[in-house]
């Protein structure tokens, strides 16, 4: 319809923009002409990070793969009982092509951070990186993105949002166990920022543009941060007067982790923000806060005798008589140099070394009341110690606060240890070391056989398929193309005169993309990870004697110049009417199920990465018999995975 409209005397269009990489053209001879839409599309200024087009591939809907092969009568739902409203299934999936110059970037916003900042810069992205990377987390958090985008090389994460949002995202790549896990940088919209503060990207988003933070994030420096687990036990030599909580909000510490009078400010924040969610809807009102609720405290001086309650150990060290010495109203553990809002309570001269994001300690600090406000004009705390391991007792119930999370505790005993190293985007320095990213290591998968009769008799049943498969035992391959992996496999039969031989025209089957197995066309091979199409075992189907036709030039090879078919071949019901296969009749479908016909397929992904839709598909019309009818061409009856 586009290409009706450019006759370059129509009114209705303009000027044209493409919706990738953002060129506009009018709609003259002079500008631009109809022969330019089939011009490679370049992805624009960003197309290092962006996510292609032709990496999306669309699912059908589920139960369409069944539903030209047997169909079972709904049953009538009895009155009166409840209706579970089944999950909604995933409408894509992503198939990344090997592509040495891509990193893509993954982005996560929380519209409500930053005084609704977030919802704002949503559309901003996805109008300048595909919408499908995209994620708003109020709309089940990061998991889903972070699923999707699992077997994506090179990935890199931007969470916009303050500290919580960061430390959720890193929350839920160790709980799925993403490996290698992707460099996380930060859009600062949160109200302390303090890891954003750490990592260069400054105290808060100020309308920069967002192309200049893209650009920043595709050129930025990759380090570690060290992050640390909190292990809480209730002290059960004090009686417990049950009106704190049991556990902290957070186990895992990524900024800091601190007792006292801080967490106590901190936690009336926390009450009065969630009473009146509309009086804090500025970094300013919210600053404003901390500030009235630490002068009251100064008068109050309600946690002056915190050491009393508190037993502190150090690697081993007992370091309860510093805390008295020094009448400590609060104790912070630093994970990163930054704290509340972007000050520097541990003084680089207190401490026997360098402190740094990556060197295994946690800096202590103790902070009294007078202090704290002293911080706000570069003033600095109390040194304690350095250390890798850290016990705390505590006698009381006493505020703490994990990352910004406050919480009253009842008495506990505290081990604080070191649990992993997440990999940051930090801003570009200049002399700064990269930590190099970990590569994907080797996979040990098990060799599975398919034969060609049992898959064309069940090839709509996973399960059958699994039981018919034949083992030819496990090899180590590395994660790589399908045809790097072919050729492993074949070295590896040719070295196994006990094991069962693969014919030479095997092909690979894709047992995890959809709910039935379905075949990989072998010219497109390069395209596809071994990860794209298997989990622990890769199956392959021996096509040694094949009733259907491998591609459609041997249909017509087979079909001879009187175009008959021979003995033994598919036609349609009544043997006739069923003309061969011509570029004008219909086209091939690049990617889909092999066996009888569905009435939707997966459709075709391109080299080509910016030549299709959001989605990478293409509209076709549905095949609506089982069998091959009067009309229907073969190549709607055998079809391959491309």
């Amino acid at each position: 319809s586009l290409q009706a409209k450019l006759t370059f005397s129509s009114k209705e269009i303009v000027a044209l923009s493409c919706a990738w990489c953002k060129l506009s053209y009018h709609n003259k001879e002079a500008c631009f002409n109809p022969e330019r839409i089939g011009e490679e599309c370049t992805l624009g200024t960003h197309r290092s990070i962006v996510v292609p087009p032709s990496w999306i591939v669309k699912l059908p809907r589920k139960g369409n793969f069944k539903s030209s092969l047997r169909k079972t009568p709904q049953k009538k739902k009895k009155a009166g009982k409840k209706v579970s409203i089944p999950r909604e299934p995933r409408t894509f999936v992503i198939k990344p092509i090997p592509t040495a110059n891509i990193t893509p970037v993954l982005v996560f916003i929380n519209p409500k951070s930053g005084g609704n900042q977030g919802a704002k810069l949503l559309q901003k992205f996805q109008w300048l990186l595909n919408p499908r990377q995209v994620f708003d987390l109020t709309q089940g958090g990061p998991r889903m993105g972070l699923e999707l985008f699992r077997k994506v090389p090179q990935l890199r994460i931007l969470a916009c949002g303050g500290d919580g949002t960061v430390g959720w995202v890193l929350s839920v790549l160790d709980q799925i166990n993403f490996v290698p896990p992707p460099a996380v940088g930060v859009l600062p919209l949160g109200t302390g920022n303090d890891l954003a503060r750490a990592l260069g990207w400054g105290g808060g988003y100020t309308d920069e543009p967002i192309g200049k933070i893209l650009g920043n994030i595709g050129n930025s420096d990759t380090v570690l941060l060290d992050r640390w687990s909190l292990k809480v036990e209730p002290n059960t030599s004090v009686p417990n007067t049950g009106d704190g909580k049991d556990n902290l909000p957070l186990n895992v510490v990524n900024n800091y982790f601190s007792l006292g009078v801080d967490a106590h400010i901190a936690l009336e924040f926390h009450e009065a923000r969630e009473a009146h969610p509309e009086k804090f809807n500025s970094r300013l009102r919210n600053k404003m806060f901390y500030g009235q609720a630490g002068g009251k405290d100064l008068l109050k001086r309600k946690w002056k005798g915190l050491a009393e309650f508190v037993t502190l150990e150090c690697d081993g060290k007992d370091l309860t008589p510093k805390l008295k010495e020094h009448k400590v109203h609060a104790i912070v553990f630093l994970n990163i140099p930054s704290y509340g809002g972007g000050t520097h309570p541990w003084n680089k001269s207190g401490g026997q070394f360098e402190p740094a994001t990556d060197d295994g300690m946690i800096e202590v600090v103790g902070l009294t009341t007078y202090q704290l406000p002293l911080l706000q004009a570069g003033g600095h705390g109390t040194c304690i110690t350095q250390c890798r391991t850290a016990r705390i007792v505590t006698s009381k119930t006493i505020p703490m606060q994990v990352d910004g999370e406050a919480c009253k505790l009842n008495p506990s005993n505290i081990e604080l240890t070191l649990l992993n190293k997440a990999v940051m985007l930090a801003k570009k320095k200049p002399g700064r070391a990269n930590v190099p990213q970990e590569k994907l290591e080797s996979l040990y998968i098990s060799l599975m056989k398919i034969m060609m009769t049992d898959y064309e008799q069940h090839h709509y049943d996973k399960e059958l398929l699994r039981q018919s498969a034949v083992n030819l035992g496990s090899l180590e391959v590395p994660v790589t193309d399908l045809e790097q992996v072919r050729v492993l496999i074949n070295k590896y039969c040719s070295e196994q005169p006990d094991s069962p031989k693969l014919s030479p025209d095997w092909c690979f089957i894709d047992s995890c993309t959809a709910e039935r197995f379905f075949r990989v066309d072998r010219a497109q091979e390069n395209l596809h990870f071994i990860t794209d199409i298997a989990n622990d075992c890769v199956f392959v189907l021996d096509q040694e004697s094949p009733t259907l036709p491998q591609t459609p030039e041997d249909e017509h090879r087979r079909l001879g110049a009187q175009g008959t078919p021979v003995a033994g071949s598919l036609e349609s019901g009544d043997g006739a009417g069923a003309p061969p296969f011509s570029p004008q009749s219909g086209k091939l479908l690049d990617r889909s199920l092999s066996g009888p016909p569905a009435s939707s397929d997966i459709p075709s992904r391109k080299s080509s990465q910016g030549s299709q839709e959001t989605d990478g598909t293409h509209p076709r019309a549905p095949m609506a018999h089982d069998s091959v009818g009067n009309g229907q061409s073969l190549d709607q009856m055998v079809n391959f995975k491309r």
